[in-house]
């Protein structure tokens, strides 16, 4: 019989664990994503570079994404301040199941309430940031455009 040294059957053991890690991550698991803005400037560039993710990504179907919105940020998503591009954007990515989440400390500033935002936006009683370590817990990937 042949001789066959541990560092083989380790090297082999690691080989094939690394095939099974691969297909089980190929055979289906969806990117899950955190987008950040916090810049009101910003904002409609976010927004592009989700719609891009998402596309990019193949649809959907691959992808989770989140946006965490505080600070002047916030302001863009107000109902009574926000233009028509704004909108249709976010009522588009919102049929790509993107979540909308704004910042409790923030909308406090603001003095707003959440039906005085863009509809589909979730306030974030925890705070934003808090909201954005939370997701990156879970395994979110971090963006801030």
């Amino acid at each position: 019989m042949k001789h066959v040294s541990m560092n083989t059957i380790l090297a082999a053991m690691f080989a094939l664990s690394g095939l099974l890690l691969f297909s089980q991550s190929s055979a289906g698991d969806k990117q899950q994503v955190v987008y950040h803005v916090a810049d009101e400037g910003k904002v409609m560039f976010a927004l592009n570079n989700i719609r891009n993710h998402i596309k990019g990504v193949g649809g959907k179907e691959n992808v989770e994404i989140v946006l965490v919105v505080h600070g002047p940020g916030l302001k863009a998503f107000h109902e009574m301040q926000a233009v028509d591009k704004l909108r249709e954007t976010v009522a588009m990515l919102q049929g790509e199941d993107v979540q909308f989440n704004a910042c409790g400390n923030t909308m406090r500033a603001q003095q707003i309430e959440v039906d005085e935002l863009i509809p589909g936006f979730v306030r974030v009683d925890q705070g934003g940031v808090v909201r954005i370590a939370e997701l990156q817990q879970d395994g979110y990937l971090y963006i801030r455009p």
